[in-house]
This record gives C-alpha cells, structure tokens and sequence, in this order.
C-alpha cells in the first residue's frame, strides 16, 4: 500500500521508461509463465536503447512529452503546493539578539559608515557577549511580551526546538556507550575481551 494521498498525481515517465514498459509487455507475450532476471533484463534493454536511432527513439520521446503535458495538468488540479505553510500562522517573537541587533544595528552603522555587513555582525556579536545577564534578560522578556501585545505569538514553543534537543540529547547518550564499548574492545575490530 502506498504512503500519502492516494489522490496525488503519479510521476512522469521519461523516453527510456516507456521504451523499457514496452520491452516488458513483448517478453510477457513471448513468454508468458517464465521468470524474469530483472538485471539481465535491464541490461538487455539498456543495450537494445542505445543501439536505437533517433527515428526509431522519436516515437517514444512524443509519448514522455504527452505524459509530461498530462502530468502537468494533474499538478495544476491536484491543488497542495509543497511547503504548505499557513501563511496565518502566529510567528516566534524574536530573540533578545535579534532585539539587541535591530537596536544598535544603526548606532554601529553610523559610528562606522564603511564597514561591511560580516564586520558589523562580529561587533555586535562582541557587544552582546558582554553583556550582562540582568540586561539581557530584560530585553528578551520585554520583546516576549510586545510580540504578545501585538498578538503575533501565543507563548508556546514550537515542535522543532523540542525534537532537536531530544535528538542531540540521545546522540549523547549514544557517543558516550560507543566510547566505553572501544575501551572494552581490543582495537577497532569487534573483538570483545571480557
């Protein structure tokens, strides 16, 4: 059974694929009941293609362009574009570096009216280290509570933070019991002394 939408359009088949299909239907008329080497099969018809004219491969390009039209046309009434993402939906608020940066952002710009973008954002990478925690926990509470005043943000955290952490959290775990098992080991093989 497949996966996904049954509804969604199959994908377009190419010359060769319609060239190959048609090898497949001769050899099941041929020989019905016989079993068939699918590597040696794929072989012959690779061979048996590049031997091909172009006159004879033509008739098989015109049948991929007309798939290729029908294919088109299914997309366009399919409808789901990939990336399906609701534009509606309530955005993060920024981070207090992002708060810090749109702020003195300017101020370096102006003190400095020649330097580049990559040289702008090590400054302020400088500034916000050493800052002091009180500060800029201040400034990220504040831009938290006037994303949530304009109503851009809920207040909850997002999936994507949650199954990272968990992620980088089991890869730990899993570097830590593969370094004890190397130490249990006599050298890189997978002999174990006990």
């Amino acid at each position: 059974m497949a996966k996904g939408d049954p509804k969604k359009p199959k994908g377009k088949m190419s010359a060769y694929a319609f060239f190959v299909q048609m090898c497949r239907e001769e050899r099941k008329k041929k020989n019905p009941e016989a079993t068939v080497n699918f590597a040696e099969f794929s072989k012959k018809c690779s061979e048996r293609w590049k031997t091909m004219s172009g006159k004879e491969k033509s008739k098989f390009d015109e049948m991929a362009k007309v798939d290729k039209v029908h294919y088109d046309q299914e997309t366009k009434d399919y409808g789901p574009a990939k990336g399906g993402k609701d534009p509606n939906a309530p955005k993060r608020p920024p981070s207090g570096f992002f708060l810090f940066c749109s702020e003195f952002h300017p101020k370096i710009k102006s003190t400095n009216p020649g330097i580049s973008i990559g040289d702008v954002a090590k400054e302020l990478g400088k500034m916000w280290n050493n800052l002091n925690d009180m500060k800029l926990k201040e400034m990220y509470e504040k831009g938290i509570a006037d994303s949530k005043a304009k109503g851009k943000f809920d207040g909850t955290k997002g999936p994507a933070k949650v199954a990272r952490k968990t992620w980088k959290r089991k890869r730990k775990t899993m570097r830590r019991k593969w370094r004890r098992r190397k130490k249990k080991n006599c050298c890189s093989c997978a002999l174990w002394i006990p």
